[in-house]
């Protein structure tokens, strides 16, 4: 993990190169034994695992068991990517029309697999569908709290504040 976080620093200084960092993330791979440390499940919802933070970006382990989503969200701008270290997600990708009325058109819906890289995000929903559990490697540029959730049927942008499960391999 240290490697990829040095990598990760210099791409920092770059502002993220899109292509740069996509093609890092997706040939980067992670043994088990570093992502047991930080593979934590949560019953009532995807499980938020912090492995590292600074003020460029955070790398997180997120760990989704059957049936749990991500609700249609934002990234407040910032490049965000993710990749697919076990398991099969949906992943719908939206085109914001207008916020007032909220009007969103649902452009992509993607089945994605064991090391699909997604990113960088927009606006998008993710769903573990499967009867199995899934485990996702996020890197977000600039790190931040909390972001829009956008609810199609009542036709409201929500702000989410967003918690940890765990930070580095301790649960909260």
């Amino acid at each position: 993990m240290d490697k990829f976080i040095k990598s990760l620093k210099s791409f920092a200084k770059e502002d993220f190169p899109i292509k740069k960092v996509s093609d890092f993330i997706l040939n980067s791979n992670f043994s088990k034994k570093t992502l047991d440390k930080y593979s934590y499940f949560n019953e009532k919802a995807f499980a938020r695992n912090m492995i590292y933070k600074d003020q460029d970006f955070q790398i997180l382990l997120i760990c989704w068991s059957p049936g749990q989503l991500a609700p249609i969200h934002g990234h407040e701008g910032e490049k965000c990517w993710f990749k697919i270290i076990s398991g099969t997600l949906e992943i719908c990708n939206y085109k914001l029309e207008s916020r007032s009325p909220l009007k969103l058109k649902k452009i992509e819906k993607i089945h994605a697999h064991k090391d699909y890289l997604d990113g960088p995000a927009d606006i998008h929903s993710v769903n573990n569908f499967s009867k199995d559990p899934v485990v996702t490697l996020h890197i977000y540029a600039k790190p931040y709290d909390s972001c829009e959730t956008y609810d199609i049927k009542t036709k409201q942008i929500k702000r989410m504040e967003m918690k940890y499960h765990s930070i580095d391999g301790k649960v909260c």
